[in-house]
């Protein structure tokens, strides 16, 4: 089952340096991604995809997963995760091993959500994204 998991952090960078360690851990076998963004919101609030993989596109955040189906609590949880000045990685995985991935991933401390998106609720969401221009 493929899975959206959103990992956010408290400054700008550790969301970069984490989607490269977790592209480390997927040689190992942890984790499987399909698709991967990283997201910061300026201190203006802005939010920016500063480099992506084709999940999340620029003002995605809330409105595509309403559109498939995520629930509000979760859009809501989102949207408060990730302030001014922080950054998210938001990615598509499957067969993860997220106790394992967050253990190697500690030292960044995320803060973690996590949904699980069915079938068809995926080629919803990489519809969405194909419709803005990304890559999906």
């Amino acid at each position: 089952m493929k899975k959206l998991i959103v990992l956010a952090f408290d400054n700008e960078n550790d969301a970069l340096e984490v989607r490269d360690k977790l592209f480390e851990l997927q040689k190992q076998g942890l984790i499987q991604m399909e698709d991967a963004a990283v997201v910061v919101r300026n201190e203006q609030g802005k939010t920016d995809v500063k480099q992506a993989q084709s999940l999340v596109g620029a003002g995605a955040l809330g409105g595509k997963f309403a559109d498939i189906g995520i629930d509000d609590d979760f859009i809501k949880e989102v949207g408060e995760e990730i302030d001014p000045g922080e950054s998210a990685l938001f990615m598509l995985a499957t067969d993860a091993q997220t106790e394992r991935v967050i253990e190697e991933l500690e030292p960044y401390d995320p803060r973690l959500l996590e949904t699980n998106l069915s079938t068809e609720d995926e080629e919803k969401l990489r519809e969405e994204f194909a419709a803005d221009g990304l890559r999906a």
